[in-house]
Order: structure tokens, then C-alpha cells, then sequence
């Protein structure tokens, strides 16, 4: 397909919020080896040890390998799989005993929401995350697949197929999709292509093909585990939101139904693989891909009860209420008061949870995390662009070294063959930072 730019957003203020609390780690909290940090932790119900609590978090950065090299315009390359470079960068973040979380991979074509992600539906695919399994257990590390199904995040253009969600919502206002379609080089706007909506066996069709992709996941390429990407507005999530789902059968209408697809979701997934391998990820409180909807406590309080009532799940992944992706930290807020939460935390969610490990995402860092384990807030930090950034994080944390900076820009690929590594692979470890003349996060 060549080389396609991806139009950023703004750099959002929220990148160097605080999440939590909003307060920086105490002073005389423990640091390094001492910190809770650098304790075991059991996942997958007993069955995996983690040797130490940082994750590496799910980061889309669109460095698959094009099935079809030779596309046009008129016929465009929609599959795309992990080659040498990606299975380098999971490794590169491999410790011994650590856990890593892989990027989206979307379980059929119209699941897929970028162009250069690799999913997990066809042969090229399965052998492409074995060899990188194999790489990663090789170094003695854990790896989850996350299961990623955009839904109406997404243009037929890219997908050869048509838009799915829980309703025919289409996006409001002028928001366009990321990336100019196959063959143009100008955006198109989400709203002029606007989703169908499931029908009961399009719901069979798209668990159907959950399942098969996770059983994927374990049984051919030996994943540890499969981690259900159930928030950021995608599919997931548009049948929980409801601003997106606009149904009126047993799929929509209150709270409790809306959580109906997401709950037959993970109970045939744990059907599959066994909930000593299965996890969640949810964002409660995000606003990403306009999932905008009221109820937040009623809907994800109900989808959190019933998934502890029925499930021992591997863990638990959770985003930060006032971390997101576009909006600024004083944006976000807004919407919180706007809902009533002007002080809320994950801490009803970790009620709710107990004893299943509780993973915590969105803007920690080496400043504000010490401490907070000791405190029995979280089991787990999952850390995305920092960790892109600095291959060597967990080793830099032990040893209280200071971390790279990332470069936002080089986020999203597909880049050119012979740049994809760059802003991906080659970052330096901190042995070579000075040699290197890569920035220091501050």
C-alpha cells in the first residue's frame, strides 16, 4: 500500500497528568528493589508468577507487514502480519518473568481499524505471533494477545467490508478518520460512512470469531493468555455506551442489557481458553471515538459485578478516570463534574474485583508510582509510551535511572520499509543513551 501519513490530534496536556490522585509519589516512599513494585505477583489464577509489577501496556504503532506488497489503489492490501521487526520490539521489553500485553489484533477483516495492524485470522498471521511467542518465552517473559474488534472506528474503504456497531450511530460533527483512504490523499469523515447495525447472527458472526481467534491465540501460537480490548470506543464499548447504542431489544435500553454483549462476549471466550487465561480491559470513564454515553456506574458497575460473579478472570486492566487519549486534563474534568464525579477513582472497581489482579493504565510514570502498591491500590502499573520509549524501563526503575522521551510522531505508522523501525526499535538502552543523543524525559 506504501507509505501513509496518519493525521495526529493535538498533543494532549493529559500526557503528563497524574493520574489517581493527582499527586506525585510521597517522598519517603520505597524506590527501586525495595518498592512493592519489585514483588511477585500471581496472575491466570495461580498458574503465572510475574516477578515484578510493571506491564508493558497494548500500543498500536502499525508496523505489520503488507500480505499483499505489490496492492494498488484499486485493489489495496487489507491484511497485514508481525514480521522480524515487531517480534524485535516485544522482545526488546522482555524480562524475565515480566508481563507484555500486545497491540490490538483484530480477530477478522472488519474488526480491523488501521492500516499495518496485524491481526490474528489468517496463517501468515498465527506464524508470524508464534514466532514472536516463542521469542518472548525464549527470554523467559509472559505475553497476553489483546483482542481488538474496532467496530465503527473504522471505514469500509479499508476493511472491504461494511461498518459495524451495536446501532446505526453514526460519529458526530466533522471528526475525520485518520488515515486518507486507498488511493487518495484526503481524509474522509467518519459521519459519511456511517455503521450497521448487528443483527442477532451478526452478534454470533462477531463472537464466533472472537472465539476463534483466541483459541488461535493459545493453540497454535502459545500465547500465555488473551486480554479482551473492552473500552476506547470500540466495540465493545459502542454496546455499553449509550450515546452509540441506540437498541431496543435485549441488547439495549438500560444499563444492565447494554452489558449483555460484552458478558456472552467473555463467557464464550472463557468457554474457550479458560479463565486462567482470560482478561479484560475496560475505560470506565473515556471518551475516545465518542463514546460519550450517561450511566457510567450503573453500566460498568453492573458488567463488573457480573464478570466477578462469574468468572475468575487472569486479571483485570483498567484506565485511569482522567487519563485520555485526545482530551486535555482540564477537558476531561469538565466531563466528570458534568457526570457527578469530580473526585472519582477506580476504587468501586476494585471492590468489586477483590482478589483479581487490578492493572492500572494511563499516565504513570517513574515519578508517581512509588508508593502505591504498598498502598494496595493496584497490583499492576500497564505502562504504553514510556515504555515504547525506553526499552529498558523495568531495569531503569530498579535502578532509579532516568527514562527516554518518546517521539509522538513516530507513533503511527505505516511508515516507508526502511524508516518503520524508527521511533519504534531503536531507542536506546540507558548504557547508550549518551552515545546515542536521545532526549531524557525531564
Amino acid at each position: 500500500m506504501g507509505s501513509i501519513t496518519r493525521v495526529l490530534p493535538p498533543i494532549s496536556t493529559a500526557e503528563a497528568a497524574l493520574p489517581g490522585n493527582g499527586m506525585p509519589s510521597k517522598e519517603d516512599a520505597p524506590r527501586g528493589l525495595s518498592s512493592a513494585i519489585f514483588t511477585p505477583l500471581k496472575i491466570g489464577n495461580g498458574t503465572i508468577t510475574l516477578s515484578h509489577r510493571i506491564v508493558l501496556a497494548p500500543l498500536t504503532r502499525n508496523r505489520g507487514v503488507p500480505l499483499k506488497p505489490d496492492a494498488t489503489p484499486e485493489e489495496p492490501n487489507r491484511i497485514w502480519y508481525p514480521g522480524d521487526l515487531i517480534k524485535e520490539y516485544y522482545v526488546q521489553r522482555t524480562t524475565p518473568g515480566g508481563l507484555l500485553i500486545t497491540e490490538g489484533l483484530p480477530p477478522n477483516l472488519e474488526g480491523n481499524g488501521m492500516p499495518g495492524v496485524p491481526g490474528l485470522f489468517c496463517n501468515e498471521q498465527k506464524k508470524g505471533w508464534k514466532s514472536v511467542v516463542d521469542a518472548v518465552h525464549a527470554k523467559g517473559g509472559y505475553i497476553y494477545a489483546q483482542l481488538w474488534n474496532a467496530g465503527r472506528a473504522s471505514i469500509p474503504q479499508f476493511t472491504g467490508t461494511p461498518t459495524i456497531s451495536a446501532s446505526a450511530t453514526p460519529y458526530e460533527g466533522d471528526e475525520p478518520y485518520s488515515y486518507p483512504p486507498p488511493g487518495s490523499s484526503k481524509q474522509v469523515m467518519y459521519r459519511e460512512f456511517p455503521p450497521k447495525e448487528l443483527s442477532h447472527e451478526g452478534i454470533k458472526k462477531q463472537i464466533a470469531d472472537y472465539v476463534t481467534a483466541a483459541k488461535a491465540a493459545i493453540e497454535e501460537c502459545g500465547f500465555d493468555g488473551v486480554e479482551l480490548h473492552g473500552g476506547n470506543g470500540y466495540l465493545p464499548e459502542q454496546f455499553l455506551s449509550s450515546n452509540i447504542n441506540k437498541r431496543t431489544d435485549e441488547y439495549g435500553g438500560t444499563p444492565e442489557k447494554r452489558c449483555k454483549f460484552v458478558l456472552e462476549l467473555m463467557d464464550a471466550l472463557a468457554g474457550a481458553i479458560g479463565e486462567d487465561r482470560l482478561a479484560i480491559r475496560l475505560t470506565p470513564f473515556g471518551l475516545y471515538n465518542q463514546a460519550r454515553g450517561m450511566q457510567r456506574m450503573e453500566t460498568w458497575g453492573h458488567l463488573c459485578r457480573q464478570l466477578k460473579k462469574k468468572h475468575n478472570l487472569s486479571y483485570v486492566h483498567f484506565l485511569e478516570p482522567r487519563y485520555e487519549q485526545v482530551h486535555s486534563l482540564e477537558e476531561k474534568n469538565k466531563y466528570l463534574e458534568s457526570w457527578g464525579f469530580k473526585d472519582v477513582t477506580l476504587k468501586t472497581f476494585r471492590d468489586i474485583f477483590g482478589d483479581t489482579p487490578f492493572f492500572s493504565a494511563g499516565g504513570w510514570n517513574d515519578k508517581n508510582t512509588w508508593g502505591v502498591l504498598e498502598e494496595k491500590t493496584y497490583d499492576a502499573f500497564a505502562i504504553g509510551r514510556l515504555f515504547l520509549s525506553t526499552p529498558d524501563l523495568v531495569k531503569r526503575f530498579e535502578k532509579g535511572q532516568p527514562l527516554n522521551a518518546y517521539d509522538r510522531s513516530r507513533f503511527y505508522g505505516p511508515f516507508p520499509d526502511q524508516q518503520q523501525h524508527l521511533g519504534y526499535t531503536d531507542y536506546p538502552v540507558f548504557e547508550d543513551v549518551e552515545k546515542s543523543g536521545k532526549p531524557l524525559v525531564k
